[in-house]
């Protein structure tokens, strides 16, 4: 069930921390969103242990979330991102083959979170990266990938090294981007739930209310996926012979620490699927 008045609080969040240009007050609104959906989500899933009538009504589900066009290049990248965001979030993922989709599986109010946190992330990705390729930075850096030399019993595989495509510069500075938002939003929610394991009484014995409660929701989710995925294999966000630039991954991370979330893209709002 959508709660209009978190998502409101957690929009105004958004807005401070794109209404500022200190990176280290963006970073506290930033994190200060993530830490209050996970504290909504847990206290939705502690409140539906103690409610059985709630848990009858809100069960997990799955949505199709638009993540690009196909043939479009490095949509990769924005699965990776979106991947990142739901991990911090209680959202498991499966991915189309072509990477133009993902379907979310979880609760409601954290796919809805995931969206809100994507809708702006992604945008801004491209963005940083555009304007990296504007720079014309990558230029005078190499990138390595792994190459097959020969047929048969004397093919051999190799590190190659070659200048830096615009593509390639793109590729790694996007899945470093990716990378660091997730790690930012990850430690949010560790903080947001060791707060809320740390408010539980002291001195038992047994697993507090809430621990359980975590867990029987994390169980809850895991059991809806096995029974409605029907995913194969397992998606990886690269691979070696795409090419590696540190230097782009380099700067890639560093436009992640720096990003803020947008006042135009509040919770609820439209899906974050890219234009061609």
């Amino acid at each position: 069930m959508r709660d209009d008045k978190l998502l409101t609080r957690i929009s105004a969040l958004l807005r401070q921390a794109e209404g500022t240009d200190n990176p280290h007050e963006a970073e506290t609104f930033m994190q200060a969103a993530q830490r209050l959906a996970t504290s909504a989500s847990i206290d939705l899933a502690v409140a539906r242990d103690h409610d059985p009538a709630a848990k009858q009504r809100t069960t997990p589900l799955s949505r199709q979330i638009a993540i690009g066009e196909a043939g479009k290049r490095g949509l990769k990248t924005y699965v990776q991102l979106f991947a990142a965001i739901a991990r911090a979030n209680d959202v498991t993922v499966d991915v189309a083959g072509n990477s133009t989709y993902v379907l979310a599986y979880g609760f409601e109010s954290d796919i809805d979170a995931c969206e809100a946190l994507y809708t702006s992330l992604v945008v801004q990705m491209v963005a940083a990266s555009d304007a990296y390729l504007r720079s014309g930075a990558y230029k005078t850096e190499e990138f390595s990938r792994v190459v097959t030399r020969g047929t048969g019993f004397r093919a051999r595989r190799v590190i190659e090294t070659k200048p830096l495509s615009p593509i390639t510069a793109r590729l790694n500075f996007q899945s470093a981007f990716a990378e660091r938002i997730g790690k930012r939003l990850s430690e949010a929610r560790e903080q947001a739930r060791a707060e809320a394991l740390g408010a539980d009484p002291e001195g038992r014995h047994e697993p507090s209310s809430t621990a359980l409660a975590l867990r029987n929701k994390e169980i809850e989710v895991s059991d809806y996926y096995r029974s409605e995925s029907r995913a194969r294999g397992t998606w990886r966000p690269s691979s070696a012979s795409a090419g590696y630039s540190e230097a782009a991954r380099q700067a890639g991370d560093r436009a992640g620490r720096r990003a803020k979330l947008g006042p135009d893209r509040e919770l609820g709002g439209p899906r974050g699927a890219l234009e061609r």
